[in-house]
């Protein structure tokens, strides 16, 4: 083990009360990681952050080691000097933005073209490491294949052995002490090829494992059917990530089953849309229903926005088109998810973590929509062709 300490404190059935112990501070978990994919969380500055209860954070390997450039950031001490923010950072290895671009995978890596400005770039274990080394992030995350839902069982067995080989490759190039290495569980939606990369990744060992390949279209059930896969199989005495998800109803589960960390954008995402989590359900805040509304978000809530501003105000923010509304409707989804995680842990250690995960399946059941402002800018979109084509509104 290099700069990270686990320790169970209490648990219920599966579910886990941990804290990870880092160089740069201590987490409880279970956790929510909100993600600053470029460097940093999209409309928050690190003072904001430091009110939403946040105990670390995501950034993201390949945008980073486009722009700026892995060795800017190094010339600024690292990450955490880049972004001046003094709480651990975890950085993903790249794999999973580039699974979904047109690519070339051999042995020694993936060739692709960057979406930005079609630069040709490639990324292997070898490289991969070198960037997240230079970052300095306190949890870099080994480079795996992510296999899209829907991926033929003959190459997903294929790519099992690949990215073990992958790994294996990684815990060889990574020399960091003061950084700590996460392995990734792959194996796509197959029990036998779960087991199997589960038992690859963690006789090469490493200080926690991820389980990664889901939040690709499976659905809420499928998810929950290959975390009940592939956790049996992972070892109880380290931390367990589950990659890229986030919903309400998706994070208990998680932890119902023994996750520990979790990371998503929906919160921040769903902020700038004005969209908002609260203890009664999701709202929208653009919502014409809300412009005379005088109570918080959420009476309940303890973070900045909630504590000092109206519903009314943050509608009339996002009706003028000002930036403020997604800044404090930012603070606010970040805020709640903590403090959502926190309540999730505070049951486990009481013991009424069972009347906890009904609660949240009552007030967050299956089948909402994950992301409703998608839905909102499609018809946007939509209507935007239309009058581009020369259509007609519908009277």
């Amino acid at each position: 083990m290099r700069s990270v300490s686990f320790t169970v404190e209490a648990t219920a059935g599966e579910a886990r009360a941990g804290t990870l112990e880092l160089a740069r501070g201590t987490v409880q978990t279970p956790v929510y990681m909100p993600v600053g994919t470029q460097g940093a969380i999209r409309t928050l500055s690190p003072l904001h952050l430091a009110d939403t209860g946040t105990q670390i954070l995501l950034a993201n390997t390949y945008h980073l080691s486009q722009r700026p450039g892995a060795d800017l950031v190094a010339k600024h001490g690292g990450l955490h000097g880049f972004m001046q923010v003094d709480k651990p950072i975890l950085t993903d290895s790249g794999g999973f933005q580039v699974f979904s671009l047109d690519k070339e995978v051999t042995e020694d890596g993936v060739t692709f073209q960057y979406e930005v400005d079609g630069k040709k770039t490639f990324l292997s274990p070898e490289v991969s490491m070198d960037i997240q080394q230079k970052l300095g992030a306190d949890i870099a995350m080994v480079f795996d294949e992510c296999l899209a839902y829907g991926t033929e069982k003959h190459y997903a067995e294929d790519s099992v052995n690949r990215t073990a080989r992958w790994e294996a490759r990684c815990k060889v190039a990574h020399t960091r002490e003061d950084q700590s290495l996460f392995g990734i569980v792959q194996g796509g939606f197959w029990p036998d090829l779960r087991k199997q990369s589960a038992e690859q990744i963690q006789e090469i060992g490493f200080d926690g494992y991820a389980i990664g390949g889901l939040s690709v279209g499976e659905g809420h059930s499928l998810m929950c059917e290959v975390l009940d896969m592939v956790l049996p199989h992972m070892q109880k005495q380290s931390p367990r990530y589950l990659m890229g998800v986030g919903r309400p109803l998706d994070l208990v589960e998680g932890v119902a089953r023994g996750v520990d960390m979790f990371d998503c954008v929906i919160q921040t995402r769903h902020a700038r849309s004005g969209t908002l989590y609260t203890s009664q359900g999701r709202i929208r805040v653009t919502d014409k229903r809300y412009r005379h509304d005088m109570y918080p978000i959420d009476a309940s809530c303890s973070c900045y926005t909630c504590r000092t501003f109206t519903r009314a105000y943050l509608n009339h923010l996002f009706r003028v088109g000002e930036v403020l509304g997604a800044t404090l409707c930012t603070i606010h989804n970040i805020a709640w998810f903590h403090q959502f995680m926190g309540n999730m842990r505070q049951s486990i250690i009481d013991g009424t973590f069972e009347d906890y995960r009904k609660w949240v399946h009552e007030v967050y059941p299956d089948g909402s929509p994950a992301d409703p402002e998608g839905k909102h800018e499609k018809q946007k979109r939509a209507r935007s062709n239309n009058k581009r084509r020369g259509g007609r509104k519908r009277r």
